[in-house]
């Protein structure tokens, strides 16, 4: 997989998105520590992340409760 850029968010739970869109792989970074790649995600989601009032929020619907497959990369 390529290398995928982050971008640091505002939230009080994640830290970093980044997205590849030719895998389709949504990664997230967390305040914890952990990040996770999630399979399949279309690049809509990824959008309507970059453009949520709360992020955070956004990630519980539309990637959490949507049921990617994910794993976790640390």
């Amino acid at each position: 997989m390529t290398d995928i850029q982050m971008q640091a968010v505002e939230s009080s739970n994640l830290s970093a998105v980044g997205y590849d869109p030719a895998g389709k792989t949504l990664r997230v970074a967390f305040k914890n520590g952990g990040v996770y790649d999630y399979s399949e995600v279309p690049v809509d989601v990824f959008t309507a992340l970059g453009s949520a009032e709360s992020i955070g929020g956004a990630f519980h619907k539309l990637v959490k409760t949507a049921g990617f497959k994910y794993e976790r990369r640390n």
